[in-house]
């Protein structure tokens, strides 16, 4: 058997934890295999809205295993929250989710130093969630991190204390305050006492010891591509390998065992935080586009910037993760447009028309050009088929499929489960 995979093919917030939850009953496994509590997965279902940071998003499928993989960077006092909070749903933590010990802590520190990296940049900031992934990631690439296999060592406290030591000088370098950090250590530890409780394993053996026996393992991205350490928009990207790859090494699946790709993408595009950001739309097409499709942040709760598609950054994403199938969400968002635009290429400040991201567009000021189609203009409640869509609707998904020349295999038309139309 081999693992399918699911990622985001923008700069995050497509809908991937939607997705998730409407596969899931066609898998044994969902497997997160990046990121932290910077992630923000959101489901509805039953009139319910459900936000997950690090739980992966197959947790309300009881039949499911659910493990959080070696390359997702945990915060224990983020993950007890997250279990607390879900407690009411009768959910069997006990039997249903494992977590690697191999994944890497975020301790108060790497917070501390988020804040402190932030300021420091003064008005060239990155955006940073200050959840303390980068820090955490930086530690981890230094070897001197935390992992979730320590906290079970009689030495921890020892570890802990001197990795908090190395974080004290780089923070006494930036002149931050530490009046916080007495009180943030005793709720830090009172959630290590509560991880112990949970299933901490050798993620790596169940994972292939599910594909060896024939389970279906789905693995789950959080953040997008376009966000990726290495093939997004740096420096305005995240801290971790976002992309298909990343799969194989933040589960330890070989890439041989790689099967399905689904990229998710949004029938427009949104960013949060700085960075280049082409088809962004500064005028009232973009506010409404903010306001119909609720673009805030589900774990920040900032305004996210919005704007028309983008072929070239999608055909890009597309190729750096060879998608087999893509799916479209939040088409609802553009039934208050009469016309919709698709951007095709870049124009670069000296006139040359480019249809690629190359190096120099992170340093550069690019014009979208537009094609322009037909909106369909009207409400989409009650539609259930994809032959009840608009022909304008069709013709959007048409148009999308030829120039991206991977199937749109899936619509989303709503925040709700029974909104997402296969075809």
């Amino acid at each position: 058997m081999k693992m399918d995979v699911l990622l985001g093919l923008q700069w995050g917030d497509e809908g991937k934890g939607k997705v998730v939850d409407v596969l899931a009953p066609q898998y044994n496994v969902v497997a997160r295999f990046q990121g932290g509590p910077n992630a923000g997965h959101t489901l509805e279902f039953d009139g319910i809205k459900h936000v997950l940071h690090q739980i992966p998003s197959g947790i309300f499928r009881s039949n499911l295993t659910n493990i959080i993989g070696n390359g997702v960077v945990l915060d224990p006092v983020v993950l007890r929250k997250e279990i607390e909070g879900l407690n009411k749903f009768n959910i069997a933590f006990n039997e249903n989710l494992f977590i690697s010990k191999k994944a890497t802590i975020i301790i108060p520190t790497h917070k501390l130093l988020d804040a402190a990296y932030e300021k420091s940049k003064g008005d060239k900031k990155i955006g940073s969630t200050l959840k303390g992934i980068g820090p955490t990631y930086q530690d981890k690439i230094g070897r001197v991190a935390l992992r979730v296999g320590d906290i079970l060592a009689s030495d921890f406290e020892a570890k802990y204390n001197a990795l908090v030591e190395r974080h004290k000088t780089t923070l006494s370098f930036y002149d931050f305050p530490l009046e916080e950090l007495p009180e943030l250590e005793k709720v830090f530890f009172d959630a290590i006492e509560f991880f112990k409780t949970l299933n901490l394993i050798d993620s790596e053996y169940q994972v292939n010891d599910h594909l060896a026996k024939g389970d279906k393992v789905l693995a789950e991205g959080a953040q997008g591509s376009l966000l990726d350490i290495d093939f997004g928009s740096y420096p305005f990207v995240t801290s971790s390998s976002t992309m298909t790859a990343g799969a194989c090494t933040g589960l330890g699946v070989a890439p041989s065992r790689i099967g399905e790709v689904y990229g998710i993408f949004k029938a427009y595009c949104t960013r949060v935080g700085s960075g280049p950001f082409p088809t962004e739309l500064f005028d009232q097409d973009g506010e409404d586009m903010r306001k119909e499709g609720n673009e805030f942040g589900s774990t920040t709760g900032r305004p996210r910037r919005c704007g028309w598609i983008d072929l070239p950054a999608l055909r890009y994403s597309i190729m750096i993760n060879g998608v087999t199938q893509l799916f479209m969400m939040k088409g609802d968002v553009l039934n208050i447009f009469e016309n919709i635009k698709i951007c095709t290429h870049y124009e670069l400040p000296d006139g040359t028309r480019v249809d690629r991201l190359t190096y120099e567009l992170n340093d550069q000021d690019v014009k979208p050009i537009y094609k322009t189609v037909k909106g369909w203009n009207k409400s989409l409640a009650g539609v259930t088929t994809y032959e009840d869509f608009p022909q304008e609707l069709k013709d959007y998904v048409s148009v999308l499929e030829e120039e991206l020349k991977v199937p749109i295999k899936m619509v989303s038309i709503g925040p709700d489960r029974k909104q997402t139309i296969l075809r």
